[in-house]
């Protein structure tokens, strides 16, 4: 019942000017048409020109997320079908300071920049080639290339689609912090018994 306003509105949006007019990039000589991961050290806004008004679609994933896992496929294949627009991934718990400046609550988080901003966020939870194909193109205009699909090789990377059990920092960091807390205020509470009057007396006889 819920998807039939979404498509609704996607049609009407297809019929008006594009939100985001992106200038697309020179493909001459660029043979292999993919997405790049950003490694632990490399900063997003190297990435994106805040003095140009090319598009980049940047997915925010973790590698152990069933859902980052089963849109992966999808993603790998769309730098084929937008071969004018840039598409970047970049694992969410290794930049966790951007996932706070852009809002990333949950994962997999999808956001369409203009230079180094912003513009659109993929709202979908049906993510597949072509929703996101749709979004691409109601946002910028942009229409798709007719033949392409989701082959074996966009199954096997670059982005992963097979989960990798990782540890959750966060968790572990709250669990550590909770069993300090509980040895500080344990310590707490019997030295301030020693020092109550009439317990010390206690421990005299």
């Amino acid at each position: 019942v819920l998807p039939a306003p979404a498509e609704e509105q996607n049609g009407t949006d297809s019929a008006k000017a594009p939100k985001v007019n992106c200038e697309e990039r020179n493909t001459t000589g660029v043979e292999r048409f993919t997405l790049q991961i950003l490694n632990v050290s490399q900063d997003l806004m190297e990435f994106l020109n805040p003095n140009s008004s090319d598009c980049t679609l940047v997915l925010f994933y973790t590698p152990w997320c069933r859902f980052s896992a089963s849109l992966a496929p999808h993603f790998n294949s769309l730098p084929r079908a937008f071969p004018t627009l840039r598409f970047l991934a970049l694992d969410a718990s290794q930049h966790s300071s951007l996932s706070t400046r852009f809002g990333t609550v949950a994962v997999p988080n999808i956001l369409l920049f203009q230079g180094a901003k912003p513009m659109a966020r993929f709202n979908h939870t049906d993510r597949t080639l072509e929703t996101l194909k749709d979004f691409i193109f109601n946002q910028t205009g942009i229409e798709a290339k007719s033949n392409v699909a989701v082959t074996e090789e966009d199954w096997e990377g670059p982005l992963p689609s097979v989960l990798t059990k990782g540890i959750d920092w966060l968790l572990l960091f709250s669990v550590l912090f909770l069993a300090g807390f509980v040895m500080y205020a344990t310590i707490r509470t019997e030295s301030i018994r020693w020092l109550i009057p009439g317990q010390e007396h206690e421990h005299q006889e």
